[in-house]
């Protein structure tokens, strides 16, 4: 409705308003921190490279640590959206020989394009980006520069897209406050993942034949504000590294999680229109949905899809029709009680080794009494 939009679009501008005016007034007074340039997981081809970051005041996050305080928690997680976005940045990348400019958007963001004259390294899977803060100087006049890392699969027989909140973490997903809870009073050591998910997706990274390394990319509508946090959670429990496509928080993008999520699976899929894709999602939100419609606009592309059941009984039911209707598409979707469950049927179609399962499932029994706080 018109209405609407023009509701959002005054409170967009006012924020936009509002940041500047505080910025320039932190400016004048001389109260600006140093800036820097944040690189997030990019992923790219050995024909090109896209690299994602954003240009800040400097946000002073400590790294989190398994005994830290609750007030050590709070505090970094305050920092995490207090900080200054640097509209209007431009910002150099740098990979051998081929480099772009590009320049941040009114909330601090910038997209990185590297057209590449020669294929990168095809030994290594990720790759160093170098990034050059070049307008406007940080306070001190200090070079500002940064390196990203890019991940270009290889030998891949598929890749793997997978939701973060309550798939690989419970979140509390539906329940706003109680996920807000959650992230603001725990870190990356203290939220815990389900048990067996690190070892479920280091299988599908190494699929079922020697050599293969599969990628996997996170989609989760948590705020860019939080990349530190879920990069570290990944790091710590061993999940494998894989680019993070997170959201910005903004009046025009609330309650778009559909087109978000959704938005990430088209451009993947046609970044690697040779590879099939699994899906990993849960019951909470609308996966089971949104996985629906990535089939049914890209048929035969999606080998198979992962549902872990957090739900009700009645929502169970509705995913059966919607799993239903996948399979009458060609495509299996699997309700799945844990990870270990997810593995059998992944190792039954050749996603996994055979005896990729039964270590899943040992992981599985030896987690059992370190489970993820509900």
């Amino acid at each position: 409705m018109a209405w609407r939009w023009r509701a959002i679009t005054a409170a967009r501008d006012l924020e936009d308003w509002l940041d500047a005016a505080r910025f320039e007034a932190k400016r004048r007074y001389g109260l600006l921190g140093r800036f820097e340039v944040l690189p997030y997981r990019g992923h790219g081809t050995d024909r090109r490279l896209f690299l994602r970051g954003r240009v800040l005041e400097e946000k002073g996050i400590s790294r989190s640590m398994h005994d830290d305080t609750l007030w050590e928690n709070l505090r970094n997680m305050v920092r995490r959206f207090a900080s200054d976005e640097i509209a209007g940045a431009r910002v150099r990348a740098t990979f051998g020989g081929a480099q772009a400019v590009t320049v941040a958007d009114e909330e601090g963001f910038f997209d990185i394009s590297l057209d590449l004259p020669t294929p990168p390294d095809a030994t290594e899977s990720w790759h160093p980006v170098e990034l050059d803060l070049l307008h406007p100087d940080s306070p001190g006049k200090d070079a500002v520069r940064s390196t990203g890392h890019v991940l270009v699969p290889g030998l891949a027989r598929y890749a793997v897209i997978s939701d973060l909140d309550d798939t690989v973490v419970h979140s509390s997903a539906t329940n706003v406050m109680k996920m807000a809870w959650i992230v603001v009073r725990n870190n990356a050591h203290t939220r815990l993942p389900f048990p067996g998910v690190a070892a479920f997706y280091e299988a599908l990274r190494r699929g079922s034949e020697d050599g293969h390394e599969n990628p996997i990319f996170y989609v989760s509508s948590s705020p860019w504000n939080l990349y530190d946090l879920l990069e570290d959670f990944l790091d710590v429990h061993g999940l494998p590294a894989g680019p993070l496509f997170l959201k910005d928080w903004s009046p025009t993008t609330l309650g778009k999680h559909h087109d978000h999520k959704l938005g990430i699976i088209r451009t993947l899929l046609a970044t690697y229109p040779d590879l099939p894709f699994v899906l990993i999602g849960d019951s909470g939100e609308k996966d089971p949905e949104i996985y629906r419609q990535a089939v049914v606009e890209h048929p035969g592309r999606i080998e198979a899809i992962f549902i872990r059941d957090v739900t009700s009984d009645e929502r169970d039911a509705e995913v059966g029709r919607i799993a239903a209707e996948v399979e009458r598409m060609g495509t299996t979707m699997v309700a799945v009680p844990d990870s270990a469950t997810a593995a059998e049927h992944a190792a039954s179609i050749g996603l996994i080794s055979p005896d990729a399962p039964a270590r899943i499932r040992a992981r599985l029994a030896a987690s059992s009494t370190m489970l993820p706080e509900r």
